[in-house]
C-alpha cells in the first residue's frame, strides 16, 4: 500500500512509503529507469506512514514513523539509503497525559535546522531541532495531515485533515505557536506551494475541489473542482497535487476515480485525465515524467491457495493470503505533457462508468440508471429507474454483517460460481443464508469496496470511503499502534462534503423517510444503552439494541453473555419486540437498519464461541427475521437487503472481496443465480431508489442498481427459519 512519496533533490530517485498491513517499506527508485533499488523492510510492530522528507542538500531523508511515535533519519548515499538514529517524538502531553503523535507529513526548513512534523493523532505539530533532537510542539487543528513551509522559514501551513482548514504556525521562535487558520474544503490531505511560494494549492479530499491560498493575506482567493462531470455529486477524493515545472498545469491525483485530473493554472479548466491503478495516493515530477504511486493496484484476486485463511485453523493464518495485506501497489511513469489526453479522459469516463458530458440524444441516460456496460438488466418495475416511478416495495429492511466471503459461506451450494473445497461455514452452521440463496436469489458476483470493516461500513452506509479511512487502518489491522477509524464519532471520518451530513439516514431524514435504526453507528453506554453519536441517527435508534458487541449473542439462547456483561435482549429478540409493536400498530417505518454482527466472529481466541458457533448464531437470527416479516402483514411490501462490510479475509476463488448479499421479498422469490457485477455500493443505490432518495456519491450514482434480483410477480410465500444443528454454545479451548 504505497501511501506516499518524495523526489530526491536531484531528481535522480524516488522513494516510496509504503503503508499496509503487511511488511512495510521505504523503496528507492531510479527515475530513469523505474527500477527499484533498494527496499528496507518493516515488519510489524515497526511501522511507517504517510511522511517523507529530504534535507535541502539531499543527503538527508526523514521518514514518518507512524505508531511507533518517532521520525526514521536515513544517509543518502550513491548506494542507497542507510538508516540512522531515529529521532523520539513525545509521547505524553503538558499535564503527563500519554498522547499518541502518530506522525504524518513533514517538512524541512529551508535552511535544513528543522523538521515539522504533523502530529495527526495529537492534534499538534512538533519542530523538531535537528542539530541536538529537541523537540518543541503546539496544539493546531483536528487530525493535522501535510506539511509546507514558507520561503523564509518562518511560517508552516498545516492541512487540517479532521477539518477544513489550514492551520497557520508561527516558527520564528523556538516554541511554534498557531496564530491563525485559513478556510478551506472539507478534509484536506496534501498542499503544495508555488515556486515563488506565493499561492498554495490545496486537495480537499472530500469536497472534490482545490483551494487556492494566497499566502500573503492566508486567504482562499480561487477553489477549482476536480469533478469528472458536471454536477457531479463528490466521489473524486483528490489527496495528492504535482505542479507542472512551468507552473501551468496542475496534477491532481483523484484516488476515487483512480485518475490524474490535468487542471490549467491560469483558467481553472479541467484539460482531462488519465487513467491509474486503484487509488492512486501521491504523486512526483521530474523532467518529463509524473510518478504515480496507487495504494491497491491491481487489486487482490483469488485467494485461495493452499493454506488460505481460516478461523478454524489458526494454523493455516497466512498472511500472503489475507486481503488486508495480498494487493500489491503500483508505480505509473507517465511522460509529460501527455498526448491523446481526448482519448484517456475517454478512457477514464468508460472506467468509471461516468455519463458522457455531450450524449447524443437516442443514447441519453443518467448516471442513477447505472452503467455497468456488462449488465443486462431486466426492468421488472420494482426499482424505480426514472423519477415519479412508484415501487410495490414500500418497506426496506436493510441488514448488515460483519464478513464472510461468498466461497466461505456458499462455496459449496451446488449452485453458482462457488468453490466447495472453501466452504468453511456448511449447512451445520448456516442453513438460512444456504436456503435463503436457493430460494430468493443467488448473488455469485457481488463484491465489497473493503478489505476491513472501517471502510466497509461507510460504503454500506454513505458510499464512500475517504483517505483518512483508507490510510489509518492498516497500523491496527496489522498489531502496530495506530487509529481504527472510529464509526460515526469523528468528523475526520466522516465521507462526503458535510460531515454533519454524509450518511443514507440523513437523506432520509431530508426526504421525510421515516426510519429506525438497531446497532448502526452506536456506542455502549455505561448504563448499558446504546446510543449514536450523529444526532439524527440517535433519534431514531432502538437504545436497547446491542450495536457491535461480541460478547453477546444474536439469537436467543444461543451463547451465553460473557461474565459480567448484561446484554439485554439478544439483537433478534430486541428487533421482534418492536417489530411486533408495528405489527399490532400497522405502522412499520419504511425504512430499517439493523447491524448483525457476529459472523464476524473471534478466530480461535480462546473462552470465546467457537467461529461455527458464532456463525450460527448469527445465521439463526437471520433466518428468524425473514421468517418474522414475511408471516406478516407487510411481507407483500417489503425487501430485506443483507450484505457484510467486508470478506473478513476468508479465501475465495474468484477474489478476496467477493462477498455475500441476500434480496428477499415476494418480488425476489425467484431461485435465479444473478451473476451481473454488483457491490455494496449497488445495494445501497437500489435502496435508494426504492425509497426515492437521491445519490449520496459518485460511486452509487454510477452504481448497477440490483434490479435482475427482481421479478414483477411476486410469490408471497412465507420463509420459514431453520435452526442450525451446529452447538450455538461450543466455546473455543487454550
Amino acid at each position: 500500500m504505497p501511501i506516499d512519496s518524495a523526489m530526491a533533490p536531484d531528481g535522480s530517485r524516488l522513494v516510496v512509503s509504503n503503508a499496509g498491513a503487511g511488511v512495510q517499506s521505504l523503496q528507492l527508485i531510479d527515475t530513469s529507469t523505474g527500477d527499484v533499488t533498494q527496499t528496507l523492510q518493516y515488519p510489524a510492530p515497526a511501522s511507517l506512514y504517510a511522511g517523507l522528507a529530504f534535507s535541502p542538500d539531499g543527503l538527508t531523508l526523514y521518514a514518518s514513523g507512524g505508531g511507533n511515535n518517532l521520525i526514521r533519519a536515513y544517509s543518502v548515499r550513491a548506494t542507497g539509503l542507510t538508516e540512522r538514529r531515529s529521532i523520539p517524538l513525545p509521547t505524553t502531553g503538558p499535564t503527563g497525559q500519554p498522547i499518541n503523535p502518530f506522525p504524518a507529513g513533514m517538512a524541512v526548513t529551508p535552511d535544513g535546522s528543522r523538521l515539522v512534523v504533523a502530529d495527526q493523532l495529537a492534534d499538534a505539530v512538533s519542530v523538531v531541532e535537528l542539530a541536538s533532537g529537541a523537540v518543541h510542539s503546539a496544539p493546531i487543528g483536528h487530525r493535522p495531515y501535510d506539511v509546507v513551509i514558507s520561503h523564509d522559514g518562518h511560517t508552516a501551513y498545516v492541512t487540517d485533515q479532521g477539518g477544513n482548514e489550514l492551520s497557520v504556525v508561527d516558527l520564528s521562535r523556538p516554541e511554534p505557536v498557531q496564530r491563525g487558520s485559513i478556510p478551506v474544503g472539507t478534509h484536506p490531505n496534501r498542499l503544495i506551494a508555488r515556486a515563488d511560494g506565493s499561492i498554495l494549492y490545496v486537495a480537499d479530499g472530500d469536497s472534490d475541489e482545490l483551494s487556492v491560498v494566497d499566502t500573503a493575506t492566508e486567504k482562499t482567493i480561487r477553489t477549482i473542482s476536480v469533478s469528472p462531470y458536471p454536477d457531479a455529486p463528490i466521489g473524486s477524493n483528490p489527496d495528492a497535487i504535482a505542479l507542472s515545472e512551468d507552473g501551468r498545469t496542475l496534477y491532481v491525483a483523484n484516488s476515487g476515480n483512480n485518475a490524474v485530473a490535468f487542471i490549467d493554472v491560469r483558467s481553472g479548466h479541467f484539460n482531462g485525465m488519465i487513467p491509474t491503478s486503484w487509488h492512486p495516493t501521491s504523486l512526483a515530477w521530474t523532467g518529463t515524467q509524473l510518478f504515480i504511486t496507487n495504494a491497491k493496484g491491481l487489486g487482490a484476486g483469488p485467494n485461495d491457495l493452499t493454506g488460505h485463511p481460516n478461523p478454524n485453523r489458526p494454523d493455516m493464518e497466512v498472511l500472503s493470503q489475507d486481503v488486508t495485506s495480498m494487493m500489491v501497489g503500483t508505480l505509473t511513469r507517465v511522460p509529460v505533457p501527455t498526448g491523446h489526453l481526448q482519448d484517456f479522459t475517454q478512457q477514464v469516463r468508460d472506467n468509471d462508468g461516468f455519463p458522457d458530458p455531450n450524449p447524443r440524444p437516442e443514447s441519453m441516460s443518467t448516471p442513477s440508471e447505472g452503467t455497468n456496460k456488462g449488465a443486462k438488466v431486466r426492468d421488472s418495475g420494482v426499482v424505480p429507474l426514472k423519477p415519479g416511478v412508484q415501487s410495490p416495495i414500500k418497506h426496506v429492511i436493510y441488514v448488515v454483517r460483519e464478513g464472510q466471503s461468498y466461497d466461505e459461506e456458499l462455496g459449496s451450494l451446488g449452485r453458482g460460481n462457488g468453490d466447495a473445497a472453501l466452504n468453511v461455514f456448511g449447512n451445520e452452521s448456516t442453513p438460512n443464508s444456504r436456503r435463503l440463496a436457493r430460494t430468493f436469489g443467488d448473488f455469485d458476483n457481488f463484491y465489497s469496496p473493503a478489505e476491513v470493516g472501517a471502510q466497509g461500513w461507510n460504503w454500506a452506509v454513505a458510499g464512500n470511503s475517504n483517505d483518512y479511512s483508507e490510510q489509518t487502518w492498516p497500523a491496527v489491522s496489522s498489531g502496530r499502534t495506530g487509529p481504527l477509524p472510529p464509526e460515526g464519532t469523528d468528523p475526520a471520518t466522516a465521507p462526503n462534503r458535510d460531515p454533519a451530513h454524509a450518511y443514507i439516514w440523513d437523506q432520509m431524514a431530508d426526504y421525510h423517510v421515516p426510519f429506525r435504526n438497531y446497532g448502526v453507528f452506536t456506542n455502549i453506554q455505561p448504563d448499558g444503552s446504546a446510543k449514536a453519536a450523529d444526532p439524527v441517527l440517535d433519534a431514531n435508534t432502538d437504545h436497547n439494541y446491542r450495536g457491535f458487541d461480541l460478547t453477546c449473542p444474536d439469537s436467543p439462547r444461543s451463547f451465553a453473555p460473557a461474565a459480567g456483561v448484561n446484554c439485554g435482549n439478544a439483537r433478534f429478540a430486541e428487533w421482534k419486540k418492536e417489530f411486533d409493536g408495528y405489527v399490532a400498530d400497522n405502522n412499520l417505518p419504511a425504512a430499517e437498519l439493523i447491524s448483525l454482527p457476529n459472523d464476524r466472529n473471534a478466530g480461535p481466541k480462546p473462552g470465546s464461541p467457537t467461529p461455527a458457533a458464532y456463525v450460527a448464531d448469527n445465521d439463526w437470527a437471520l433466518g428468524q427475521i425473514v421468517d418474522a416479516v414475511s408471516h406478516s402483514d407487510f411481507w407483500s411490501s417489503t425487501a430485506i437487503f443483507v450484505t457484510e462490510v467486508d470478506s473478513n479475509s476468508g479465501g475465495d476463488h474468484v477474489d478476496g472481496h467477493r462477498t455475500v448479499a441476500q434480496v428477499i421479498s415476494p418480488y425476489s422469490h425467484t431461485g435465479r443465480v444473478d451473476s451481473t457485477f454488483y457491490s455494496t455500493v449497488s445495494m445501497l443505490r437500489t435502496v435508494e431508489l426504492i425509497l426515492g432518495l437521491p445519490p449520496l456519491t459518485q460511486y452509487d450514482a454510477a452504481a448497477t442498481p440490483m434490479v435482475n434480483a427482481f421479478t414483477s410477480k411476486p410469490d408471497l410465500t412465507p420463509y420459514s427459519a431453520v435452526k442450525p444443528s451446529q452447538n450455538m454454545q461450543e466455546m473455543n479451548h487454550p
